[in-house]
């Protein structure tokens, strides 16, 4: 490895969800940042101090552009510049709900060509095990004529961003990091404990990548089981938040989960998919993990009907022809992120059934072809709470409301005379 000195410490190629509150942390710790994105206007606003990221307000940015420890640019030369280089970008699943790394693949090349001795390449997409030594490395290896572990250290840290949250940040999550050395691994745990509070290591690149799937797998599972849960209590006339509120209250062996529409944001609906492709390579299936994601499928599906039966026996009316509201189309509560959420399917499938649906999102101005209704209940024959904003009064909703649909426990302790019916 080479002494050479560089103008940035860190480089952080993509300006998402991940990137721009990683550049954030990293300068706030007096570190140098350079932003990599192929957007030229996302481009243009980070480096006028304009975040497009909720979890980094512009205030917190612009102080950092103007000190020049944040800057951003579309040109992967300038990656020649910087001591380390984070890898931020998404990885979808195809329409066959296979892993789909086209922007990994893509960096990886243009990161390649430009690569130089001694620098420290970190990817932080979640992915299955093995993306990073059997993609990213052959990619880097021939584009840069380098070898990694030799020439430039190559390691893997899944991102845990959770969109929206306080308590708990880049800053002040452990980081997961596993490198294709021991030497790889210290020197990229070393660029994260510039800014990051805790470095946890593992011994390889496939650990840290199961790590992030572990984490977002154990929470899928548990919220299915809940979601099943859900509708058998339905079929038993017996309310499962009264349930799951009272298993709650035992000190020890059970984690309270909550049932819902179905599953959102970018990691949790997608990320069991990407070890069930992997297991399949090792004649493996993973049962457990891909009924967890049929039951959370299904649950628009279920929620339709739901909307269904109250229409029916609050307004002796059927689906066809109604008026109904979706309150809530992001994917959690307080956030704008409407990445894969249940939302969206379950509004194509009212659609479907003849409805004229229309949505009330106090953080989303504009949602899969629609604007952003006032919140006006009794204009509609039904209210559906798909997501359960704080800012909104629901006494007064259920109040004004003809029915109301409550998938998030909502109108908990709202007296509701009748009008509201829950999951």
């Amino acid at each position: 490895m080479t002494g050479r000195q560089f103008t940035y410490d860190v480089a952080v190629v993509g300006a998402g969800y991940v990137g721009v509150p990683l550049a954030q942390t990293f300068a706030d710790a007096g570190r140098r940042v350079l932003v990599i994105d192929v957007v030229p206007e996302i481009v243009e606003a980070l480096n006028n101090g304009i975040s497009h990221i909720e979890d980094v307000p512009s205030e917190h940015l612009e102080p950092h552009v103007t000190a020049g420890r944040i800057a951003a640019t579309t040109d992967y030369e300038q990656l020649k510049q910087a001591a380390a280089i984070l890898i931020a970008l998404p990885t979808p699943l195809t329409k066959q709900r296979e892993p789909d790394l086209t922007y990994v693949e893509r960096a990886s090349n243009a990161i390649g060509q430009v690569l130089q001795r001694g620098q420290v390449v970190v990817l932080e997409s979640t992915t299955y095990p093995g993306t990073t030594r059997e993609v990213v490395k052959p990619i880097l290896e021939e584009r840069s004529g380098l070898e990694a572990g030799k020439d430039f250290h190559l390691a893997m840290s899944p991102e845990r961003v959770d969109p929206g949250r306080t308590d708990w940040t880049t800053k002040t999550t452990p980081k997961v990091l596993g490198g294709l050395t021991a030497a790889c691994t210290d020197a990229a745990a070393a660029v994260y404990r510039g800014a990051v509070d805790t470095v946890h290591t593992v011994s390889t690149p496939e650990a840290a990548e199961l790590t992030k799937l572990l984490e977002n797998i154990f929470r899928s599972v548990n919220i299915a089981l809940v979601n099943e849960l859900a509708q058998l209590c339905d079929r038993m006339d017996i309310d499962v938040w009264e349930v799951v509120s009272a298993a709650a209250t035992k000190p020890f062996g059970f984690m309270p989960f909550q049932p819902g529409p179905g599953l959102g944001g970018h990691c949790i609906p997608l990320d069991p998919y990407y070890l069930a492709w992997k297991a399949r390579e090792y004649d493996f299936a993973t049962r457990f993990i891909e009924l967890a994601g049929e039951v959370n499928n299904n649950m628009p599906y279920f929620c339709r009907s739901v909307i269904s039966q109250a229409m029916n026996h609050g307004l002796q009316k059927s689906l066809s022809g109604s008026r109904i509201l979706v309150v809530g189309v992001a994917y959690k509560a307080d956030i704008a992120d409407t990445r894969e959420t249940p939302a969206e399917k379950l509004i194509d499938l009212l659609r479907n059934a003849g409805a004229d649906v229309s949505y009330h999102d106090p953080h989303v101005g504009q949602f899969h072809g629609l604007d952003n209704a006032p919140l006006e209940p009794e204009a509609y024959d039904c209210v559906a709470i798909v997501t359960a904003h704080s800012s909104i009064d629901y006494a007064d909703l259920v109040r004004r409301a003809k029915v109301v649909v409550d998938f998030r426990n909502a109108t908990n302790g709202v007296d509701h005379a009748g009008k509201v019916w829950k999951l």
